[in-house]
């Protein structure tokens, strides 16, 4: 059971879009932006409140991609391995963020909850490959060596 302000700044959400179930897919986008994920536990609240049948509610929140039920960290890293990214050793970033990262085979968020790591089919910077974003800021031209830079940021920040 999620605490009772879950649910609160659901129903602020909901307040600014009105409960017609035309106004589902913009209110989830806003309760994963507050939350990196969408609580299961909120989808059938928001269901109820737009009332719409939870099956309904979960058959959108599960055909688009952009939507995730799993808890992510606080930076999201998304890899590109579209053709441009691939073919400019996007592989060779990826695994070095694993490393780096100490992600084991199929975890993608570290156990401190603080990086998540996805591969996404393109991020259309094919121009700036091999590229990644970090919280939808976008990092061209990545290498290995710019990975370990990089985290290394991040993690100076986060002591900060």
């Amino acid at each position: 059971m999620l605490d009772k302000s879950y649910y609160e700044k659901v129903d602020e959400i909901i307040a600014g879009y009105g409960t017609e179930s035309r106004f589902l897919i913009p209110i989830i986008q806003d309760v994963q932006s507050e939350y990196r994920y969408l609580p299961p536990e909120l989808l059938k609240y928001i269901a109820d409140k737009l009332h719409i049948t939870e099956a309904k509610a979960y058959s959108v929140a599960t055909f688009y991609e952009n939507f995730s039920f799993d808890q992510k960290g606080k930076y999201v890293i998304k890899v590109c391995d579209g053709t441009a990214c691939h073919v400019r050793k996007g592989t060779d970033v990826l695994e070095k963020l694993r490393e780096v990262l100490q992600l084991k085979p199929g975890q993608k968020t570290t156990d401190d909850m603080l990086f998540t790591l996805e591969t996404v089919s393109c991020l259309g910077a094919c121009g700036l490959a091999p590229v990644l974003t970090v919280n939808d800021e976008v990092h061209p031209a990545m290498t290995p060596d710019k990975v370990i830079d990089l985290i290394s940021s991040i993690m100076k920040e986060e002591q900060a």
